[in-house]
């Protein structure tokens, strides 16, 4: 109708945080996380951990829609940005996350529950150094609804979290990814909870995180997102953006949250 595309005008016309959160909210969710990836990977500054956190946090199906988009928007396959910047053990995690399928269902077998529990003890607590292979293999291969379990049953027989072990035998941004992968297992609304609650702690906002986080998620579980948000900190997420953040974004976050 007017012969010029949507996004330059709105590029044209808006500016600063706003203009972040609405550019964001034009696309698709598989495209919203393909376009905050690749910027991850491959801008002027490499943020290892908001690529590893958007990875790391999304289910199987969503992963392979993102992977065809992220290939037909940039030409470029998602696991070659990976290599090109992630490292060791970090990057051995994100490629075999990214590409593996995995059950999206509720069933889980309690005999190879307890066999991973096990499995993980003896690559990690019960032994000296770490054997990061396993824990790749299990976390990358098995559902949510397996590594919640997963999860109680290590407590159960171990007497200690599987978080717990985690943060004690692993470290850096391998650590940040198996921690990601376990607590959305367990519950991905109170997970994004925490990160807004931080994000919004203290002096200053980290407003990318809040754009980020807020209209990604609008659209797949944010009703869930709040309920754990109040439950939690005791106020609701709408108030809390309301009183900590300021500007004409403020005002669209808002409008998202509902």
């Amino acid at each position: 109708m007017y012969s010029k595309g949507l996004i330059k005008h709105l590029k044209s016309e808006l500016s600063g945080n706003l203009e972040k959160a609405v550019l964001l909210w034009m696309y698709d969710p598989a495209s919203r996380d393909a376009v905050i990836i690749k910027e991850a990977l491959c801008g002027e500054t490499v943020h290892l951990r908001r690529a590893t956190e958007v990875m790391c946090s999304r289910t199987s199906t969503q992963l392979q829609q993102l992977r065809q988009l992220y290939l037909s928007m940039f030409q470029s396959y998602i696991e070659h940005d990976i290599q090109n910047v992630a490292s060791g053990d970090h990057k051995k995690l994100l490629l075999a996350y990214v590409s593996k399928p995995r059950y999206e269902g509720p069933e889980i077998d309690g005999d190879m529950v307890a066999k991973d529990a096990e499995a993980l003890y003896k690559a990690g607590e019960k032994r000296w150094g770490t054997d990061e292979d396993k824990f790749i293999q299990i976390f990358s291969e098995r559902s949510r609804a397996h590594l919640a379990a997963v999860s109680s049953t290590y407590k159960n027989l171990y007497g200690n979290s599987l978080k717990k072990a985690i943060k004690n035998e692993t470290s850096g941004y391998f650590e940040f990814g198996l921690q990601t992968i376990v607590r959305c297992a367990e519950n991905p609304g109170l997970y994004f909870a925490k990160i807004l609650y931080k994000a919004m702690k203290g002096l200053g906002t980290d407003d990318t995180t809040l754009i980020r986080i807020i209209v990604t998620r609008t659209e797949i579980d944010m009703q869930y997102i709040k309920t754990e948000y109040h439950r939690k900190y005791k106020k609701t997420l709408h108030d809390a953006v309301r009183s900590e953040t300021s500007g004409s974004y403020k005002d669209f976050l808002l409008s998202l949250l509902g």
